[in-house]
């Protein structure tokens, strides 16, 4: 299987398909690149797609350390160098939307054309001027029992997250595939990652965000108020935001076509 190694020595899988400027399509937690299959097919007829397992999830390296979001910025400019990228778009769900915010962060836009974000708050916790939190992880209460329910019965918690990400009905063939994926992350490195993720704010960065940008919000998410999403859009200079009517979580398998020809139509405008 393709894969590069980070600087600190782990494998990082990866897929490749299409030809020309780079996509590269970061998954959620405790999902793969897989979940994107789909999608990277119709979208390798216009870019040279790259799915990548984030350690710890897919056919990544599961070590014992690094389960923080800098470090897995610091795995994609690792990819982004050993396969010598360049005027690359970035797509991050869910939790790949904060792994572009810190990269941007600690390393600016190096290598970077384009971002889009797709259903990811700037906040997951609630807060006395932050009402859109997560559903379950909203304070450290909400991620204790999360966590305690991930390491008592992760395989419980991957159905029980299908069911929540998507509003359509996913294909045996699709159900399947998901759930083996999902069961390659051990409940260690979710919960790890978790607990660094969930209690972070990007509220102030993303106005200094000088990237153009593609914000996909699902107005039908059991993860997040769609008001959280959507203020990222709101706030990052210039982003364009566009509404998934008919789309939980994973506004993507919901409404894939739609989420293909946005995404085209948006990489063709830095072409």
């Amino acid at each position: 299987m393709p894969h590069v190694e980070t600087s600190d020595g782990i494998r990082l899988h990866y897929t490749e398909r299409g030809s020309g400027r780079p996509l590269v399509m970061i998954h959620g937690w405790t999902f793969s690149g897989r979940f994107f299959d789909q999608n990277a097919e119709v979208l390798a007829e216009h870019a040279r797609v790259i799915t990548l397992d984030l350690r710890g999830h897919g056919d990544s390296d599961k070590p014992a350390h690094g389960y923080r979001v800098a470090r897995l910025a610091k795995d994609l400019f690792d990819l982004l160098e050993a396969l010598d990228l360049r005027e690359v778009t970035v797509l991050g769900w869910s939790l790949g939307c904060p792994v572009i915010w810190s990269y941007l962060e600690l390393f600016g836009t190096h290598r970077l054309a384009q971002a889009v974000l797709v259903e990811q708050s700037p906040r997951q916790y609630i807060g006395v001027d932050w009402k859109f939190p997560h559903a379950s992880s909203f304070d450290d209460a909400g991620l204790a029992t999360l966590q305690a329910q991930t390491a008592a019965d992760p395989a419980g918690g991957d159905r029980q997250q299908i069911q929540t990400i998507m509003l359509t009905e996913p294909s045996a063939e699709q159900r399947e595939l998901f759930l083996a994926e999902m069961a390659k992350s051990p409940p260690s490195a979710r919960n790890a990652i978790m607990a660094d993720h969930t209690r972070a704010d990007w509220r102030d960065l993303l106005p200094t965000l000088d990237l153009p940008t593609l914000v996909l919000v699902a107005r039908q998410d059991r993860v997040f108020d769609w008001r959280g999403p959507a203020w990222v859009g709101e706030h990052v200079p210039g982003a364009r935001t566009v509404f998934f009517e008919s789309s939980s979580h994973a506004l993507f398998l919901d409404e894939p076509d739609k989420f293909n020809q946005v995404v085209a139509d948006f990489l063709a405008g830095a072409s």
